[in-house]
């Protein structure tokens, strides 16, 4: 086994289980989950110079610039350079991960591609609660009480993007920018494409994977 330091980044559109096989990843493997909405909500509700610039666009309704984002992340992952990563949500964009070449060398990047129809039915089903980013699916992760959150008791809410008419607009955008970021780390030989419905027939392949770069502490039949 490697004893360098593993960095990873996970790739995949709205709805393909992204968080679900990150949690999974983190668990498995004693990885850092680094979420990049994770971190605008934290530093938004801190009210932090970068937040209240990210502030701006999202109430527009438009994404973080690049720029933006970038500045974020690049200061997470500067606080975090002894301990072994799995980055969630960047790059997106071809400047952000010309950004990220900057600072470190990838050793694997999965995406997950997942038919368009299966996406759809996820995202329409998908329901999240804003300040945690806990996200709910009506059909595999249901909260315990309808509409409600499982840990606040506060309502939770579906995004306007979450509904069928804008679902396939968000998908052709995610596709517009994503490819060039794929195609460039598929070129470096570090991209490892997953295919499927379900995560949990996804998921014993992702976990080989990361097990012929770095050691378990948790067996794969623990999910």
């Amino acid at each position: 086994m490697a004893s360098k330091l593993l960095r990873a980044v996970i790739l995949g559109p709205p709805g393909s289980g992204k968080g679900t096989v990150c949690q999974r990843i983190a668990q498995s493997f004693g990885l850092q989950h680094l979420s990049s909405g994770h971190f605008l909500r934290e530093n938004i509700k801190a009210n932090t110079e970068v937040g209240d610039m990210a502030k701006q666009y999202i109430e527009k309704g438009l994404l973080v610039p690049d720029h933006v984002i970038t500045r974020l992340m690049m200061s997470e992952l500067e606080n975090r350079r002894g301990q072994h990563w799995l980055l969630d949500g960047f790059p997106r964009t071809l400047v952000q991960a010309e950004a990220l070449d900057r600072i470190c060398e990838l050793d694997l990047v999965i995406t997950l591609n997942i038919p368009f129809e299966t996406l759809k039915d996820r995202l329409s089903r998908r329901w999240i609660h804003p300040p945690s980013g806990r996200v709910y699916n009506l059909d595999f992760n249901p909260p315990h009480v309808h509409g409600i959150d499982d840990i606040t008791g506060e309502p939770l809410v579906q995004q306007e993007d979450d509904k069928p008419e804008a679902v396939a607009a968000r998908l052709r955008q995610y596709k517009d920018v994503a490819k060039p970021v794929i195609e460039l780390y598929k070129s470096r030989g570090v991209l490892h494409q997953f295919s499927g419905t379900e995560t949990n027939k996804i998921w014993p392949y992702v976990y080989t994977l990361f097990s012929n770069k770095i050691t378990p502490i948790q067996s794969k039949e623990a999910y």
